[in-house]
């Protein structure tokens, strides 16, 4: 169940993924590879208060992203389907993928232990990786709070080449 992985460091790889998505039907990693950036957030559920804060902040900041040749995907253990609904409620322009056995989450480090009212759970841990063309972490945030949270990603892009 709980997994002894660690949230990959700056300059490491980042791990790979090809996963179910909304509204592309697949997305690998591998697919931006010299070609773009990759802001990857992992977020714990659709359609809850945090998770909607997040994707709507960087929904509002989508135009900074492109001009920076950086795409954003959203990736939670949500189905394509409730994905779908949610990208439709709040407009967000860009792609969620589904990680419904958080192969993934596992991989990045973010399937934790959590507790909420006295209970443990295994769940998504907020977290944020900036990818850069190469294929390589070039920023982490574990642990996200999610005020400021998309201010701080963006300044980050300009790290970016």
């Amino acid at each position: 169940m709980a997994t002894e992985s660690k949230v990959p460091e700056a300059g490491k790889r980042a791990p790979a993924f090809n996963l179910p998505a909304y509204p592309e039907g697949k997305v690998r990693l591998s697919q931006f590879k010299g070609e773009k950036n990759v802001l990857l957030y992992f977020y714990p559920k659709d359609n809850t208060p945090g998770c909607t804060t997040e994707s709507c902040d960087f929904r509002d900041r989508v135009a900074k992203f492109k001009r920076n040749d950086t795409v954003i995907l959203g990736i939670s253990p949500d189905s394509v389907t409730s994905h779908e609904k949610f990208a439709t409620k709040f407009e967000l322009p860009f792609t969620l993928l589904s990680d419904e056995n958080h192969e993934i989450a596992e991989k990045y480090g973010v399937w934790v232990e959590k507790m909420n009212y006295g209970k443990k759970y295994m769940g998504i841990q907020r977290s944020t990786f900036l990818i850069d063309k190469d294929g390589k972490i070039a920023a982490a945030w574990p642990k996200v709070k999610v005020d400021g949270h998309a201010e701080e990603v963006t300044a980050a892009l300009k790290e970016l080449k």
